[in-house]
């Protein structure tokens, strides 16, 4: 790919587009049809940032340091806690742009893994399960050490992009089976991680675009009815996962959805163009 880059104004709108993932805002709806037309370089231009916002964002050292500041049992203060927050979540935007983006709609192995690593360390810290932070940090150790960095950086600046055909058929193959789990009375936890990793890259694509184009209106509108659906299944989900840790209910256990994420759920599945 040949490299794009943006001035600092555009990734600030998308610091501030992913803060707000999880903002509820009821409010909101969306347009009576959803627009899929598209364009490679809107595929090409959206991914590069994504890029852009991880390679500009992520500090290894530093978040290698503060990992293993954690797992030594030195708890991380609100600011380091923030730090960590912020590089895991251009991680998380990256992987989503990958599987929307690139030719083969997953992410590269070690980024992949280093992504999910990022995730468990933090639900280990969160409810304070010191097995889980352990194992977890030292897996970190090896995914943040500057070999595997060096390996990871090439991948993703040398990945091929899909074409707007594929990539929009992608996008509706997503929102197929969404609509397949809706059906279904009650979901696992993993069922439910899938929903929510479905909108999470839907509303990333949404959230890249309005930072590129922040007169492009729609993109707003969707990403904020995408990010409210975002919120209530994260909240949700946190619940699940120390649920979980704590015994108190398993993640396999099959759980209602509940009616204010179903009908946001519908609404978004009626709109969107199969």
């Amino acid at each position: 790919m040949t490299e794009k880059r943006f001035a600092p104004d555009v990734l600030q709108h998308l610091f501030m587009a992913v803060e707000e993932d999880d903002y509820v805002d009821s409010q909101v709806s969306l347009p009576s049809v959803i627009d899929l037309s598209c364009s490679a370089e809107i595929v090409h231009s959206n991914y590069a940032l994504c890029l852009q916002f991880w390679e500009d964002g992520v500090d290894r050292e530093a978040l290698l340091r503060l990992t293993l500041k954690q797992a030594v049992g030195d708890e991380l203060s609100p600011v380091e806690r923030m730090q960590y927050k912020y590089m895991r979540a251009r991680f998380k935007h990256l992987r989503f742009a990958q599987r929307l983006y690139l030719r083969q709609h997953r992410a590269g192995f070690l980024f992949g893994k280093t992504t999910v690593y990022l995730g468990r360390f933090q639900d280990g810290f969160r409810n304070q399960k010191k097995d889980i932070i352990t194992f977890y940090a030292r897996l970190l150790r090896i995914c943040l050490s500057a070999p595997a960095w060096r390996l990871m950086r090439y991948s993703l600046s040398h990945s091929r992009l899909a074409s707007v055909e594929d990539f929009v058929a992608y996008r509706q193959g997503q929102i197929r089976t969404l609509k397949a789990y809706v059906t279904k009375p009650a979901l696992t936890g993993r069922e439910f991680h899938d929903v929510r990793k479905i909108i999470s890259q839907q509303v990333s694509y949404y959230d890249t675009l309005r930072s590129i184009a922040p007169e492009h209106k729609e993109a707003r509108q969707i990403s904020r009815f995408l990010a409210a659906i975002n919120g209530l299944m994260g909240d949700r989900h946190d619940v699940m996962v120390a649920d979980d840790m704590h015994n108190r209910l398993s993640y396999d256990t099959p759980v209602a959805l509940d009616d204010d994420i179903r009908q946001r759920l519908a609404l978004l599945i009626e709109r969107f163009p199969l």
